[in-house]
């Protein structure tokens, strides 16, 4: 999971305006909170994947993650309900007209939400710090 979360991050570092471009397609922010979400979200997915590889507090790290995760799907669902075709945004702005298979990219961070409550559960705690 720190690898899918720096990942993300690192995808989105210098492409403000594609990440803003992402976030308002969904149509749920206004594009001053759009603006203000594309420059945080890679730097705090940088941190959260940071926390996760170093194993520092494994356990309130994972928590989080899937609140944010959670969150992703709620927000693709209400596009997909919404009949909008987007870019998901997770690991790079595509600013393309096929959009995203929303479905899968749920099933992916249900996926996702599943290893990290597997993580929470069953730490490898050999170099974790304060699990």
């Amino acid at each position: 999971m720190a690898y899918i979360w720096l990942s993300a991050g690192v995808s989105k570092i210098g492409v403000h305006m594609d990440i803003t471009q992402t976030i308002m397609a969904y149509e749920i922010f206004t594009p001053a909170w759009s603006d203000m979400l594309a420059r945080i979200i890679g730097p705090l997915e940088i941190a959260g994947g940071m926390l996760l590889l170093l194993g520092i507090k494994l356990k309130p790290a994972g928590w989080v993650s899937i609140g944010v995760l959670s969150l992703f799907i709620i927000g693709l669902a209400s596009a997909w309900a919404r009949g909008l075709v987007i870019d998901c945004g997770c690991f790079s702005p595509d600013q393309t007209d096929q959009g995203t298979n929303v479905l899968a990219t749920m099933g992916r961070d249900v996926l996702y939400i599943a290893i990290t409550l597997w993580m929470i559960y069953r730490p490898y705690k050999k170099w974790a710090i304060y699990p």
